[in-house]
């Protein structure tokens, strides 16, 4: 069946379509908690608090020799993970648009991903190389399984279900990260009820995240569907695919040009998900209680955010209602940089911030890209995409922690982000984005 065809929706059922849409939404559900448990709330400050028990006198950490300050570990090791990604993405998305056999390669990067999670529980004492080596291997297959989970949306949903489709997507998985996070908060906040020490629930939280991921990846492993590659449209195997869809993309340069704006926002966001919790203890003094509280309203106001945001779009285009969310995370990351310390109530009241644009931002700008994908290219070009796609961004972490290393002041290291808000706003306004989607030869929709 051609790719074109499927494309368009035009040669499955509605029915089979939609049990196919269900399912990709559950890999949302599966794969959030991670997202949102680990890397969110409880790894930053655990794997901190690690290092810094293993720290010496001046507060460094030595990896391979290296002087590190132990603040910085937890964002050197997740922008590692994403060095590592960056290699191994397109390899593999060109093998999937290869044989056009995605699902074994979801399935092994899911459980490689959920395999590290679940050995978090291992991670205790002054293990703080095994804590990195296990975040790293989690992020890099979380980004492998996410391209081509993400890969898949242009063949499952016409061009004018995709914002919508998209945007079910991230409120299923905010939806989940929030019903985890209530048990999470649960039995951190009660331990001694369950006879565990704060540190084994901890280490239990970022373990079951784990469990989670494994166990609801079986329901789109059932439900997608590979397709054949088209004739004409196979791929070269290994670097030379690689090289090839680096050349494939310089034909496309407005696709090109929506990847490298997106590129510099999400990051962005990506940093403050990911060092938001650190932020939240390690400057303003706050307990873990009140950050998987602030977390959890994140994700209940990102479920509302998401699907409220795709009704902006088919109203005024996903553009604009991009453009705009951009604007909402500059002014909160300013209001961040003020927050005072011990004040959970500011806290709660940025965390409710982020929640409302959150969703939106990164759904909409995921279906926005599909439009922008030649057909027959989704796993390629979605590998680029991926790279600075959920909390896997390098610069962001790195220049995150070379401030406070620098420093020695988390407010300096979160108002440094605000210049990837300001510029990701900037080339994003310069996209023509109805001319990006006919030149990558997918039909235009009405509204944009």
């Amino acid at each position: 069946m051609g790719t074109d065809t499927l494309r368009a929706g035009t040669g499955d059922g509605t029915a089979d379509r939609r049990r196919e849409q269900r399912g990709w939404y559950f890999y949302d559900w599966a794969c959030s908690v991670y997202s949102t448990s680990v890397l969110t709330v409880f790894l930053g400050p655990y794997l901190t608090s690690v290092a810094k028990a293993a720290a010496d006198a001046d507060g460094y950490v030595h990896p391979l020799g290296i002087p590190v300050r132990a603040g910085s570990f937890f964002a050197y090791s997740v922008s590692l993970s994403v060095v590592l990604a960056v290699v191994i993405m397109p390899l593999v998305g060109a093998a999937a648009d290869r044989t056009g056999r995605k699902k074994p390669l979801l399935a092994a990067a899911a459980y490689l991903g959920a395999a590290a999670t679940a050995g978090m529980f291992f991670l205790d004492g002054e293990r703080y190389l095994l804590g990195g080596l296990l975040l790293i291997v989690a992020n890099a297959a979380q980004s492998v399984a996410m391209m081509l989970y993400n890969s898949y949306l242009p063949q499952i949903a016409p061009p004018e279900e995709r914002d919508a489709v998209s945007s079910r997507g991230w409120a299923f998985g905010y939806a989940a990260g929030s019903l985890v996070l209530v048990l999470n908060l649960v039995l951190y906040t009660a331990h001694d009820s369950f006879g565990v020490s704060e540190s084994t629930a901890v280490r239990i939280c970022l373990a079951s995240a784990g469990l989670w991921w494994g166990a609801f990846t079986l329901v789109p492993l059932r439900r997608l569907r590979d397709r054949r590659t088209p004739p004409g449209q196979a791929t070269a195997p290994g670097l030379r695919q690689l090289a090839a869809t680096v050349r494939d993309m310089r034909r496309h340069p407005l696709t090109l040009y929506f990847l490298l704006a997106y590129l510099v926002y999400n990051d962005g966001i990506q940093t403050v998900i990911s060092q938001a919790s650190i932020y939240g203890s390690e400057e303003l003094g706050l307990e873990q209680s009140t950050l998987i509280v602030a977390v959890l309203l994140v994700q209940v106001l990102a479920v509302a955010g998401a699907l409220g945001m795709g009704r902006l779009a088919r109203r005024y285009g996903a553009k604009r209602t991009i453009l705009g969310s951009l604007v909402a995370w500059t002014l909160t990351l300013a209001a961040g940089y003020f927050l005072p310390a011990g004040a959970p109530g500011w806290f709660f009241a940025l965390a409710a911030g982020i929640g409302l644009v959150l969703g939106g931002s990164q759904a909409l700008s995921r279906s926005l890209f599909s439009h922008l994908v030649p057909p027959g290219k989704e796993a390629e070009y979605f590998s680029a995409y991926e790279m600075s796609d959920r909390g896997m961004s390098w610069l962001g972490p790195l220049l995150f922690g070379l401030t406070y290393q620098l420093t020695g002041s988390y407010r300096d290291a979160i108002i440094s982000l605000v210049i990837f808000f300001v510029l990701g706003f900037a080339l994003l306004a310069r996209v023509p984005v109805r001319k990006a989607i006919s030149d990558a030869g997918n039909p235009v929709p009405e509204r944009i």
